[in-house]
């Protein structure tokens, strides 16, 4: 899996020095996360990458001065003592710029997951439903997230980077005015080193990055192992072993390319350290020779001692550093390319509202629309009026188009070919976010959210949550009001099982609560597809008989395979092949005795 992502090593530098390009954008959303505290961590990080030079600096002078006491018979004054003073001073001010500056990573780390989470959340929200229904984008969408959040030590390293310059120029410059070979010798040892462990962080992000889809299996099946959906299926068809098994398997294919890359790792890059060690030890036996033959004074030698220890240090800190932006800069490519999607159904500049009230309704003009990816076409030159104050009942075998008709209606969608008018106007020219408010929808597959049962109904119409009037009466006209009713704590009841004092609700229940929902909008447009699915004949008789009453004068439209309910409708349409094959009342149909007679005659045999 991994070696077919593996590149050459020229090609991978060329990788992850692009990737680079990265690191700005990221930037930015840092400092839009917290400008004043990034500005105070650089301040505070540049005061404290100068402590080393400057204390090195004083423990020489100090050094040099006990020397000229003891050894050529100097007096002692107060200024040693001063130096004494200055040292110690120094090293307190090291300790606390330190702890400030971790006081402002850990703000800065706060605030940058804030920020980046929410406008993951919020760009995800404004992207078009296709991309949810695409399995690439479901990959680039989860590493984003994880990108979003993880990117925390990317972030440090590019302050430690700041800090770590600073602290190797201040050093560089002192051995440079001593020497400037020493210097080259230095930074020629070390990038050997830094070279290698580039080279073997970027191998680790390319097998990371091939892994992905394998690793996305392992979440689904650690779901499987352990959720409520999946335990009573798992206990009754033994799955625990064949789940399990599956684990360990994909798992072990990941541990082999973790390990096979971490032996080539070791081996590598601890030969490449000999040599970086081999320079700074080279260059500390030329300054014991220059300070023996009496070029360099006892506080000389000490002080370049230290300045080429944390020299080569901080140099290789710094490679190590860039090393690993660049690396993690090369994660960030799914960030930004996740930010860079742009939806494709959206509202023009010059949008209109929408019509209130609408006064000729929709009308499909020759409407075809297959899913971007695929090739089948699903609606195939469909022509449809939906009239106000009409309710009409869309049937049909399962992948007929009924839903994707409510898509197109919704604009979730835009057609692939013809157009959809609503009162004589392209609904492309509608304001999207006004169209949406005029259309209450519920799916069959509705979410159930774990949140309080007032909440639940509220996410119809969320500037509604604190309105207990408009609440209730929503509950009333779904039937939900009688479930809320049972419940200890009525609309404060917590619901599911996530969390503390929640209390989960049958498949029917939470299906009233949905409704409620449409209800809450109280939207020109109401659209009811297959909610009831999980209601018995007698409860959803009940639902729709409610949806039938509340409809009145308004534009309605649902999905049912239950004749009992379709036969409500004032006009039943009848689609196959992604076409009108029948359309009139339940009486016009029967008494034709085409496809709807046939589907009606069988389900009504079956309760013979």
């Amino acid at each position: 899996m991994a070696e077919k992502t593996q590149k050459p090593f020229l090609s991978a530098w060329k990788d992850r020095l692009e990737a680079l390009k990265n690191v700005p954008p990221v930037l930015k959303i840092v400092w839009q996360s917290g400008p004043t505290v990034v500005l105070l961590g650089l301040v505070f990080r540049a005061a404290a990458s100068l402590i080393p030079v400057s204390t090195a600096w004083v423990t020489k002078l100090i050094i040099d001065s006990i020397n000229a006491i003891v050894h050529h018979k100097a007096t002692l004054t107060p200024a040693l003592w001063w130096l004494a003073a200055a040292e110690f001073s120094l090293a307190v001010l090291g300790g606390i710029l330190g702890r400030v500056i971790d006081y402002y990573d850990a703000v800065l780390a706060d605030r940058y997951t804030r920020h980046v989470s929410i406008e993951v959340m919020g760009h995800a929200a404004a992207l078009d439903l296709q991309a949810y229904e695409n399995p690439v984008f479901y990959d680039r969408l989860e590493r984003a997230r994880v990108q979003a959040t993880d990117r925390l030590g990317m972030i440090q390293s590019i302050g430690r980077l700041f800090q770590q310059i600073i602290t190797a120029a201040s050093l560089s410059a002192a051995i440079l005015w001593f020497s400037p070979w020493l210097l080259i010798v230095l930074v020629a040892c070390l990038l050997p080193a830094f070279l290698g462990e580039s080279h073997f962080a970027f191998l680790s992000y390319a097998k990371n990055f091939g892994q992905t889809p394998a690793r996305r299996q392992l979440d689904y099946l650690r779901q499987l192992g352990g959720s409520k959906e999946a335990a009573k299926e798992l206990k009754l068809f033994n799955l625990s072993e064949f789940f399990t098994k599956r684990f360990v398997t994909i798992w072990n294919v990941i541990l082999d390319e973790n390990l096979a890359l971490s032996r080539k790792r070791l081996i590598a890059v601890a030969l490449l350290s000999v040599l970086s060690t081999a320079g700074y030890y080279g260059a500390y036996i030329w300054v014991i020779f220059k300070t023996v033959t009496g070029v360099f004074t006892i506080g000389t030698l000490t002080f370049l001692t230290q300045s080429i220890m944390n020299a080569s240090s901080n140099i290789s800190q710094i490679f190590s550093t860039l090393s690993s932006i660049a690396d993690q800069a090369l994660f960030l490519t799914d960030l930004l390319a996740f930010f860079e999607m742009k939806p494709t159904v959206n509202s023009k500049p010059d949008a209109l509202p929408a019509p209130r009230p609408i006064k000729r309704g929709f009308e499909f003009q020759n409407v075809s629309f297959k899913y971007p990816g695929t090739e089948r076409v699903i609606l195939n030159d469909l022509n449809l009026r939906v009239e106000p104050g009409e309710r009409i009942a869309l049937i049909g075998q399962n992948g007929q188009g009924k839903t994707t008709i409510v898509k197109l209606m919704t604009r979730l969608y835009d057609p692939s070919g013809g157009r959809i008018l609503l009162d004589g106007v392209d609904l492309r020219e509608y304001q999207l976010e006004d169209l949406c408010r005029q259309t209450g929808v519920i799916f069959q597959d509705f979410m159930r959210y774990e949140m309080t049962a007032r909440e639940n109904i509220a996410v119809g119409r969320i500037e509604y949550l604190s309105d207990n009037r408009r609440i209730e009466e929503a509950a009333q006209k779904s039937l939900a009001d009688g479930v809320i009713e049972h419940l200890a704590e009525g609309y404060e009841q917590m619901l599911g099982r996530r969390f503390e004092g929640g209390v989960d609700l049958s498949g029917g229940e939470w299906q009233k609560l949905a409704l409620a929902r449409a209800y809450l909008r109280d939207a020109q447009i109401l659209i009811l597809d297959e909610p009831t699915a999980a209601l018995d004949a007698r409860a959803e008789f009940e639902v729709f008989q409610r949806f039938n009453e509340l409809t009145t004068g308004k534009m309605a439209l649902f999905i049912s395979h239950r004749f009992s309910t379709v036969r409500m409708a004032e006009r039943i349409i009848v689609l196959e092949n992604g076409s009108i094959r029948e359309e009139g009342s339940h009486d016009q149909l029967v008494a034709r005795g085409g496809i709807y007679a046939e589907m009606f005659e069988l389900q009504a045999a079956s309760y013979r």
